[in-house]
């Protein structure tokens, strides 16, 4: 980034700051507050050990000194300007996950647009809500979500039941949102048959995994006897560890006995077992978040400041109402409005398709004129230079 390229860039992030109002976390004074300023160079410096007194009223501190980030602590500290973590007084920490739209299973950043990749990243975001609110029982009131103006999504929890975990038990956490190491026959247990003269095996139906696996088996169940026979047949041998005989004998379990399968029954007969363990299999293949496990397990993390600008792409870090994410397009609902409205000059030396804002063309090598916000996430991400107007 040339100096005309961080000086423009610099001043329209202080133009956005000087009009908008950024509110601080809860618990602002008990925070450490850090930020990466525009510098020269390829390198970012990291300002942090900062407390509220140092940095006075966010919106103030932001609008004079237009950071590049803005970021602040998931921790409280009793001394949170404190140069040693070890003196700070860690007092207790949100619980944080992050989503990034390039670490997910199946994406390849190198073939995968910036838009897709984000689409994918909000399905898992959705993945992972339903885990927090249906397993944890976490309100909405106590979870914040948050576009992070680059490649994912943050969830913020702030419920006073996890605020004081250590890193052990905020491992525990990603390991059961993950699924690491399920035990599949924990989702097992032993209840009283109908008339209460046997106990049988049954799927734990109340909640958490167990719930999810036997939701699935009620619908695969279900599929499977809408299908002609040799249709449900092949679909069965489409399952881990079922062969031809046992999709035989599992289909004709699942045709004499639907109430079993309602009722979670895995001792329904031969191939049962087979059955229930594939559909967790798949289950938690499906249902998982992948979350970004150091981000959660530390309690000192620093994290984004919603309402802020996310200096590598130029859209804003957006906090978003859980009814408000189905529609939300981080790629033009996230373009902060002072950027809109007028065109201006870049030199581009990375050419190709731009995913970003209304009209999301290509744009070509050389001195072109692009609408400003185009022209600022081409900038940020290091694709252009601003040109002489």
């Amino acid at each position: 980034m040339n100096r005309r390229t961080r000086e423009y860039l610099r001043g329209r992030f202080g133009d956005y700051y000087r009009s908008a109002s950024v509110s601080p976390p809860p618990e602002a004074n008990e925070r450490e507050w850090g930020h990466i300023p525009f510098t020269a160079g390829d390198g970012t410096t990291m300002v942090r050990h900062q407390s509220l007194l140092d940095i006075g009223e966010v919106s103030e501190f932001l609008a004079r000194e237009t950071p590049r980030h803005a970021y602040f602590s998931a921790a409280r500290y009793d001394d949170p300007a404190n140069k040693r973590m070890s003196e700070k007084g860690w007092r207790s920490a949100d619980l944080v996950f992050d989503l990034d739209a390039d670490h997910l299973p199946g994406v390849d950043p190198e073939e995968t647009s910036y838009g897709d990749m984000l689409a994918a990243c909000k399905e898992e975001l959705l993945a992972l809500l339903d885990v927090l609110e249906d397993d944890f029982g976490f309100a909405d009131a106590d979870m914040r979500v948050v576009f992070s103006g680059g490649r994912g999504y943050h969830v913020h929890v702030r419920d006073s039941s996890v605020a004081e975990l250590d890193s052990t038990a905020r491992r525990e956490v990603v390991d059961y949102v993950r699924a690491v190491d399920l035990n599949y026959d924990g989702l097992i247990e032993r209840r009283p048959n109908e008339r209460g003269t046997t106990l049988q095996k049954r799927l734990r139906r109340e909640g958490g995994w167990g719930r999810r696996v036997h939701e699935e088996l009620v619908a695969y169940a279900e599929g499977l006897r809408a299908m002609e026979e040799d249709d449900a047949l092949a679909e069965l041998q489409e399952l881990d560890g079922v062969g031809e005989k046992t999709a035989r004998t599992i289909y004709g379990v699942l045709e004499r006995n639907p109430e079993g399968v309602k009722s979670g029954n895995v001792e329904l007969g031969p191939g049962a077992s087979t059955l229930v363990r594939a559909i967790a299999e798949r289950v938690t293949a499906e249902q998982t978040a992948p979350i970004d496990e150091p981000v959660t397990t530390d309690i000192r993390r620093l994290i984004r400041l919603p309402g802020s600008i996310h200096g590598g792409s130029g859209l804003l870090v957006c906090p978003l109402d859980r009814d408000a994410i189905d529609d939300f397009d981080p790629l033009t609902d996230a373009v902060p409005e002072r950027f809109r409205g007028r065109d201006i000059l870049v030199d581009v030396h990375d050419p190709g398709p731009v995913d970003v804002g209304d009209d999301r063309d290509k744009v070509e090598e050389g001195i072109v004129s692009v609408p400003e916000y185009v022209g600022v996430f081409l900038m940020a991400r290091g694709r252009a230079e601003k040109a002489r107007e």
